[in-house]
C-alpha cells in the first residue's frame, strides 16, 4: 500500500520534472501577398534544394526501336517537398537546346544565290552535334525565380536531343506528345523511370498536378505545343517570341523567305541545328524525317502552303485547347515575327479561352514583366482570386518606354483603329506621294530586281530604280498605327517568277540609328500565288496580276514631324532568294494602295496630313 501510494504522487500532475516543450515549428507554405507569389526565407536556401533527374515514358516511338520513346526531365524543388510533405505547382520549360547545338552553323546553309523556280544544288551536312550528358540538371533558368516562390521548376529535352530518345521532328506531332507526357507524370498518370532504359519508377508525389508552361523562341513554341493537345493539368502558358507556324516562319505568302539573320536557313537546316540525341539513332532519324520527310515535304521550289507545312501549323491545332495564355513578342522582331503570337491570340480570343498580350518594340525574345508572370502563375497554378483575367487584353510597351512599365489596352489591335487607305502617286524612283485621296491616271513605273543591294541601302537611295519609294507630307500631328497593313498591288513582271516586297518606314532616316529605327513593318509575296496559297503557276511576262497580302502586325506611334513612306522592291536581300538581277516589275499605281490600321480612322489620318497654318506674324514675333 505505501508502495503504490507513493507511485501514485509522483506520477500526479504537477509533481513531476517535465521536460520543457518544445515550440511548435510552422512548415512552410508558399505565400501570396496582393496576389504575386512571394519569396519564402525556408525555399530561398539553394544548398538545400532537392534536385534530381528522370526520364518520362511517351506514347510514342519515333526512333523505330519498337519501344516507347523516353524524355529526359530534371527536377528542382523546395526541400520541404522531401522533408514535411509539402506539394507544389510547377513551372516548366522544354527545349531542343539544352544539350548542345550545331556549331558553325550559316555554313550548312542553303545557298540563296539561284534563280526562282529551279530545284537548288543541296547544301553541306554538318557533322553530329557531340552528344552530352547533362545530370542531374540540364538548365538553370527560372530556378532563381520560381523556387524561391515555392514553385518546382522542371525542364525537358526535346525528342532525339540531349538524353532524350526519338527524333527531333521541328514541329511534328512528337514535340507536342513529349512536354504532354511529362505534365502527366507530374498528374500520375504516366510513368517516370530512374534510368532511360531500366524499370525502376519515380513518382512526382510532391506535385499538386497544376503546371504552367514558359520559354523563349523554340522553347517558346514548346507551351503552345503541348497545350494543343489540351492535357489535364496544363493550367497556363506564356509563350515568348513562339513560332507558331514553320511556314510563317521559312516562307511568306507563297515566297521562299529566311528568317532575319539566317539568309538560307530552311527547317532541314534547323533539324540539323538541334539533332544531338543518341549517335547510335542519328542515321534513323536522318534517313526518316530528315530525307524522307523534310526534305520532300518542305518544297524549296514553289513556296506553297502544302500538307507538310500544315502539319506543323498549331494554328490548325488549337481544338483541344483550353490553357489560358500570355502570348509576348516583340513588333520588330524579324526572327520570329509577330505574326506567329497575334494569329493565335486572336484565336484564342474567338474560342474564349482566356488570353492576354504582351508586346515591346524591341527584337527577338523578351518575356513580361515578372510581376505579370507572377500573377498568371498565382492565379492558374495556386488558385489565388487576383483577378488576373479582368485585366486589360493587351500590354505594349510604348516607345523609349521599359519593358517593365507596359501601358495597358482594352484589347490588341486597339479597338479605336480603323483602316485607311492611302494612294501612291507617280514619281517612285525618287519619291512619289502617299495620299488619302486617289489621284487618277498616275501610269506605271518599273523597279529592275537586284538582290546586290540590301533593303536599307534601297531606302536610303534618293534616285535608284531598283525600288519605288512614296511618301506622305510630314506628319502635324501623331499616328497611332496599330493591328495589320495591307498591300493591294497590280504588277506584271517580265520573267515568270519574281521576288515582291514591301516596306513601310518613317522617315526621315534617324541619324547613326539602325534601320529598323526606321521600319514600321515589312511584308513579302510571290506573285505567282496571287490566287492561291496552296498552288502558284508561272507569271506569264508582261502580264498583269492584282494581288493582295497582309504585312506584319504593329503598334506603333509615328511622332508629328515624320513622314510615312512605303517601299515597293523586288529581292529583299536578308531575306529571300537572289535570283538574276534584271527582272523587271511595272507596277500599275492607279490599282496599287496600302491600307494602315490608324487610331482615329479617316478622321486622325487627315487631321494628322493636314499641315498646320503658319500664325501671322505679330509685333513681338517680328522682333
Amino acid at each position: 500500500m505505501k508502495f503504490f501510494a507513493i507511485a501514485v504522487l509522483l506520477l500526479s500532475p504537477g509533481l513531476v520534472d517535465e521536460k520543457p516543450q518544445e515550440p511548435a515549428v510552422e512548415k512552410a507554405v508558399p505565400v501570396f501577398k496582393d496576389g504575386e507569389a512571394q519569396v519564402v526565407p525556408a525555399f530561398r536556401k539553394s544548398d538545400e534544394w532537392i534536385r534530381h533527374d528522370l526520364w518520362v515514358e511517351t506514347e510514342f516511338d519515333s526512333d523505330g526501336d519498337g519501344k516507347r520513346d523516353r524524355m529526359h526531365v530534371d527536377v528542382t524543388r523546395p526541400k520541404q517537398t522531401e522533408t514535411e510533405g509539402l506539394k507544389v505547382a510547377v513551372v516548366y520549360e522544354s527545349s531542343p537546346y539544352y544539350s548542345g547545338t550545331a556549331v558553325n552553323e550559316a555554313q550548312y546553309f542553303w545557298d540563296p544565290q539561284h534563280n526562282l523556280g529551279i530545284t537548288p544544288p543541296m547544301h553541306a551536312i554538318p557533322p553530329a552535334i557531340d552528344h552530352q550528358s547533362k545530370r542531374p540538371l540540364m538548365s538553370e533558368t527560372h530556378i532563381q525565380d520560381w523556387v524561391p516562390r515555392g514553385f518546382a521548376v522542371v525542364h525537358s529535352a526535346s525528342p532525339g536531343t540531349g538524353l532524350s530518345q526519338g527524333c527531333p521532328t521541328v514541329g511534328g506531332d512528337n514535340e507536342s506528345l513529349a512536354p504532354k507526357a511529362v505534365v502527366d507524370w507530374l498528374n500520375g498518370r504516366a510513368k517516370g523511370f530512374t534510368t532511360p532504359d531500366g524499370d525502376v519508377t519515380v513518382e512526382a508525389t510532391w506535385s499538386t498536378g497544376k503546371v504552367g508552361m514558359t520559354g523563349t523562341s523554340y522553347n517558346g513554341t514548346i507551351p503552345l505545343a503541348a497545350a494543343t493537345t489540351g492535357v489535364e493539368g496544363l493550367e497556363c502558358i506564356i509563350p515568348v517570341a513562339p513560332n507558331t507556324s514553320y511556314y510563317h516562319y521559312y516562307r511568306s505568302h507563297g515566297l521562299i523567305r529566311h528568317p532575319g539573320g539566317y539568309t538560307g536557313e530552311d527547317i532541314d537546316v534547323l533539324y540539323n541545328f538541334i539533332h544531338s540525341g543518341d549517335p547510335k539513332k542519328r542515321d534513323y532519324c536522318n534517313c526518316n524525317v530528315r530525307d524522307k520527310e523534310m526534305l520532300t515535304g518542305m518544297d524549296r521550289v514553289t513556296g506553297d502552303y502544302n500538307a507538310f507545312w500544315a502539319g506543323r501549323d498549331y494554328l490548325n491545332e488549337l481544338g483541344p485547347m483550353k490553357a489560358a495564355t500570355l502570348m509576348a513578342h516583340a513588333f520588330n522582331d524579324w526572327n520570329v515575327m509577330p505574326e506567329h503570337s497575334v494569329r493565335i491570340y486572336q484565336a484564342l480570343k474567338a474560342k474564349g479561352v482566356p488570353v492576354q498580350a504582351y508586346f515591346h518594340q524591341g527584337g527577338h525574345g523578351g518575356p513580361p514583366p515578372l510581376k505579370l508572370m507572377n500573377r498568371w502563375f498565382s492565379r492558374y497554378l495556386y488558385g489565388i482570386e487576383n483577378q488576373v483575367e479582368k485585366d486589360p487584353k493587351a500590354w505594349i510597351v510604348r516607345e523609349d518606354a521599359k519593358r517593365s512599365d507596359p501601358t495597358s489596352y482594352a484589347d490588341y489591335p486597339n479597338p479605336a483603329a480603323a483602316d485607311v487607305t492611302l494612294y501612291l502617286t507617280k514619281g517612285g524612283v525618287k519619291r512619289g506621294g502617299l495620299t488619302t485621296v486617289s489621284a487618277p491616271e498616275q501610269g506605271t513605273e518599273t523597279i529592275v530586281d537586284n538582290f546586290s543591294f540590301s533593303g536599307d541601302i534601297l531606302a536610303k537611295a534618293d534616285w535608284t530604280n531598283h525600288r519605288l519609294m512614296f511618301a506622305t507630307a510630314k506628319l502635324s500631328e501623331p499616328v497611332h498605327l496599330s493591328g495589320t497593313a495591307k498591300l493591294r498591288i497590280r504588277v506584271a513582271s517580265s520573267r515568270p517568277a519574281a521576288n515582291l516586297s514591301v516596306w513601310v518606314v518613317s522617315l526621315p532616316w534617324k541619324d547613326g540609328g539602325q534601320i529598323t529605327d526606321n521600319i514600321i513593318t515589312r511584308g513579302w509575296a510571290d506573285p505567282q500565288n496571287q490566287g492561291s496559297l496552296t498552288e502558284s503557276a508561272p507569271l506569264v511576262p508582261g502580264q498583269f496580276y492584282d494581288l493582295s497580302f497582309e504585312l506584319q502586325p504593329d503598334d506603333q506611334i509615328i511622332p508629328a514631324g515624320k513622314e510615312i513612306g512605303v517601299m515597293l522592291f523586288s529581292s529583299d536581300r536578308d531575306f529571300t532568294l537572289w535570283p538574276e538581277p534584271g527582272t523587271e516589275l511595272t507596277v500599275d499605281l492607279d490599282q496599287t494602295s496600302i491600307t494602315l490600321p490608324v487610331v482615329g480612322g479617316k478622321e486622325a489620318t487627315e487631321k494628322a496630313f493636314t499641315p498646320k497654318p503658319i500664325p501671322e506674324p505679330t509685333a513681338e514675333t517680328q522682333k
